[in-house]
């Protein structure tokens, strides 16, 4: 069965359970300061979790476009992925364990004719003066004829999702893993659950509990299923194949990889698949970034440019651009299911050249450092290493090639090791920091900054013009960051101008109404929505000012006010460069 094959299987069988099939999301979050991509299916559907209600009703799926970073020093063994596409399904308090896991069991059993006797499930074993044993999913498996041996009891790091922040919503989850062994699958799956062979292919999750500050768990009122399975995985394990790089979704991608190459190594061709696929759908995104020294765009940047390093090792040619040869194939393959990318294949053609002919400017500049250092009689150790490493982006196997043509030894080896770990580990509390809140933050101050950027948004376009579109935004509960397609710098006037614009709309007191309507019905009355696909058929549509001539109406899922007045004093404290034709305004409310 072919990646497509399945995705398609997956959203039809659930649109025959009764679920409004959703568009994915974009990658790019939107106001949502604790993550840099979107990492789930669930991450945009946060409101609708917590208890609002969702346009499209109760029951929902889609296959979202989701990008881990966390992994990505793991990426090239056999399951590790920058960029993967999620299937998923929700409940919004409608149905619960017995349909969730009874149509997980379906699809996979008749669906994708997974044999019963290569399964096995897991739940969670529950904890003394904690969260109880999931007695009820342990329930409804054996019910499904999953043997007792095949059903393990796991602790909460195996089977129990959430709070994202300390208190918050959570629950336990029921994973399922299939054995793909070429002999039986063991009896036992407590006693063999940790052998790679078990491949995890699906997990539920039961939002049924609310974390309070005193560390209780509190059944809620409105119940939730989430659940998701890895597209990647599972058709690989569909097509016989051992890892994901050799299903369909990856096999071209490989081949145009080896192509280009003089010589072959295995974990380096992976590395420039997998980032490079992600590389072009981020760019490619409906609110798609370009490299940085910031944020999500660095993490673009570092994709970009570990990929040409690892083609470097390869031996391809860089006289030539190869980053937009491979961008091309994985357009080929994704632009029917995903249209954005065919939309925005220019930008992403122009990007990776951009980024990939600066890079092997910096790695030209990095070699005739390291020559200068060494003609001069400088010692090269770990430590040195570590600063090249650094400065130019070269890695350690780079410095000892490029030493050993010099007939140079590098020495203490280990010092660059720490350097690269205390590095490592800098940077992985700075990533925890960012994450910890996990879910969107809808106090007053956020919800009063939310409404606040689409007036500011009306105002940059009065003020720059029609080309003007969000490009991101990043709120906290103290002030608003505003990404917006603009190719020059402000001047004083154009800022005086905006932040005058935005005051008045604040001093008029005007009604902030929301209407659900079709998204056609939405477009038709001219309200702006670059964020609509995830939206789905019906939308909400805020519309701010007199109806027959607002001053602004945008298809938006976030929190607002019910009236500008509630806002404060609007006051523009900084605009700036955020990447190639995009701006960034940070702002603050002050109250009044």
């Amino acid at each position: 069965m072919k990646s497509s094959e399945l995705r398609q299987k997956y959203l039809d069988f659930f649109a025959s359970k009764g679920h409004a099939i959703l568009p994915s999301a974009s990658l790019i979050p939107e106001n949502d300061p604790t993550c840099l991509f979107t990492t789930a299916g669930m991450h945009p559907l946060v409101p609708y979790l917590l208890g609002e209600k969702h346009p499209a009703g109760a029951r929902l799926a889609n296959c979202q476009k989701c990008v881990r970073t966390g992994d990505i020093e793991e990426v090239g063994d056999a399951i590790h992925l920058t960029f993967f596409e999620m299937l998923g399904n929700w409940s919004l308090g409608d149905y619960w364990k017995e349909e969730a896991l009874s149509w997980s069991f379906e699809f996979l059993t008749k669906e994708l004719g997974f044999p019963i006797e290569k399964l096995a499930v897991s739940v969670f074993e529950g904890e003394e003066g904690g969260a109880p044993y999931d007695s009820e999913a342990y329930g409804i498996w054996q019910k499904l004829g999953i043997t007792e041996k095949r059903i393990a009891k796991l602790p909460r790091k195996n089977n129990w999702w959430g709070p994202a922040g300390q208190t918050g919503p959570c629950g336990p989850d029921s994973e399922m893993f299939y054995w793909t062994g070429e002999t039986p699958a063991p009896e036992d799956f407590q006693a063999t659950c940790d052998d790679p062979l078990w491949v995890e292919v699906w997990n539920d999750v039961f939002m049924q509990y609310n974390k309070d500050e005193a560390g209780k768990y509190i059944p809620l009122t409105q119940t939730n299923v989430d659940t998701g399975m890895g597209l990647d995985r599972v058709a690989a394990i569909l097509q016989g194949k051992s890892n994901v790089f050799e299903s369909d979704a990856f096999a071209p991608i490989i081949a145009k990889i080896r192509e280009l190459a003089s010589t072959s190594e295995i974990r380096s061709e992976r590395i420039i698949a997998d980032h490079l696929r992600a590389a072009t759908f981020i760019i490619g995104d409906a609110k798609g970034i370009t490299p940085s020294n910031v944020d999500a765009g660095y993490v673009l940047r570092r994709l970009i440019r570990r990929a040409i390093r690892e083609a470097r090792k390869l031996g391809f040619d860089f006289r030539e651009t190869f980053t937009t040869q491979i961008a091309e194939v994985v357009i080929s393959i994704f632009g029917s299911h995903y249209p954005e990318l065919v939309q925005n294949s220019g930008k992403v053609l122009l990007a990776l050249e951009k980024e990939e002919n600066q890079f092997k400017k910096t790695l030209e500049k990095g070699e005739k450092e390291i020559a200068s250092y060494v003609e001069k009689g400088g010692k090269v150790d770990g430590e040195k290493a570590f600063y090249f490493y650094e400065t130019y982006g070269f890695p350690l196997e780079l410095t000892e090639e490029f030493l050993a043509e010099k007939n140079v030894k590098l020495e203490n080896k280990e010092a660059f090791e720490a350097a690269l770990q205390k590095h490592q580990d800098a940077s992985r509390t700075a990533a925890a920091g960012r994450f910890a809140g996990g879910l969107a933050d809808n106090s007053a101050e956020t919800t009063a900054l939310h409404t606040a950027a689409h007036i500011l948004l009306a105002a940059l376009r009065k003020v720059l013009g029609n080309h003007v579109e969000q490009r991101g935004s990043n709120i906290t509960a103290e002030r608003l960051r505003f990404d917006f397609s603009h190719a020059d710098k402000m001047t004083d006037a154009q800022k005086a101008e905006v932040e005058k614009i935005v005051n008045e709309a604040i001093e008029a007191k005007l009604p902030v109404v929301m209407e659900e309507m079709e998204i056609g019905a939405a477009k038709a009355a001219g309200a702006m929505g670059i964020f609509d696909s995830k939206y789905g058929e019906k939308v909400k549509v805020y519309t701010i000012g007199d109806p027959s001539n607002p001053i602004s109406r945008e298809i938006c899922g976030g929190p607002h006010v019910t009236n500008t007045s509630e806002l404060g004093k609007f006051q523009l404290k900084k605009e700036e460069s955020s990447s190639s034709g995009v701006r960034r305004i940070k702002a603050i409310l002050i109250k009044n």
